[in-house]
């Protein structure tokens, strides 16, 4: 029996159960962003994640990898448009075959098999902070203004086209040079990015809406993380209701006083 003829039967079988609820990680794209109203009435800006469902489609153990971690697959990709390769490790996984692979570290992988579903409504609820992992938009070569955040020059005393100038780059006579790592113009994004702490405003179903921008382009994809900070939850404090009946005591005790 073919390679592709075992891809197709591992597509037909049924979803295997759900992986660990401790591990609070999974991968999507980005949709775009939006904005709702929370619980609260307060209008927030958001950013629209399609998170997973994901498989497990590899699991390393320190015997045989040296360190324990899960790959996550999400997507569908054809069969001929993988290699050989790629194949026979699908093949060999007993899954079918997925475009998009993200591997994450773990403590321990003992729970984990290949085969298993992870989805974001067992992981994450409402309130819970994440870091959210992915690639920025590249904008070129850019300037030192735009890339750097510099002021530019003053535009007068005889300034000519000075503007949006970086300044001067080398040191004095004892150096001379441009030291190395000195803030210029060059190429700008296109790199990865993590943006800490964003709270999970609402979720629904596989779609997650995150408080704030997350990097990258519409489609591109993304890492959902538990928030690395310590405050892993978002705690809301209930207002004080004064208590009418004491606030009406003190004044008729200092009244008779």
């Amino acid at each position: 029996m073919s390679t592709e003829t075992n891809l197709v039967e591992t597509a037909r079988t049924p979803a295997a159960k759900e992986a660990p609820v401790a591990f609070r990680a999974i991968i999507g794209t980005k949709l775009g962003m939006t904005q709702l109203f929370d619980a609260s009435g307060f209008l927030r800006a958001v950013s629209v994640v399609k998170a997973g469902p994901c498989v497990v489609a590899r699991v390393r153990t320190p015997a045989k990898d040296g360190y324990s971690a899960v790959c996550l697959g999400l997507g569908e990709i054809e069969a001929k448009k993988l290699t050989k390769p790629m194949a026979g490790q699908f093949a060999k996984s007993g899954i079918a075959p997925v475009k998009y692979l993200r591997e994450f570290r773990v403590a321990d992988s003992g729970g984990f098999e290949t085969g298993q579903s992870v989805s974001p409504s067992a992981r994450f609820q409402t309130g819970d902070y994440v870091d959210v992992q992915g690639i920025t938009k590249g904008r070129g070569f850019a300037g030192a203004m735009k890339r750097h955040g510099f002021h530019g020059l003053p535009g007068g005393h005889g300034a000519s086209d000075k503007e949006r100038s970086p300044g001067s780059l080398a040191s004095r006579r004892s150096l001379g040079r441009v030291i190395p790592g000195q803030r210029m113009a060059g190429h700008y994004g296109q790199t990865t990015m993590t943006i800490a702490k964003l709270e999970v405003v609402k979720i629904d179903g596989d779609t997650l809406y995150l408080n704030g921008s997350v990097p990258g382009t519409n489609g591109t994809l993304v890492s959902v993380l538990e928030t690395t900070k310590p405050r892993k939850r978002k705690i809301v404090v209930a207002p004080k209701v004064a208590d009418k009946k004491a606030a009406k005591a003190k004044p008729a005790a200092a009244a008779k006083k």
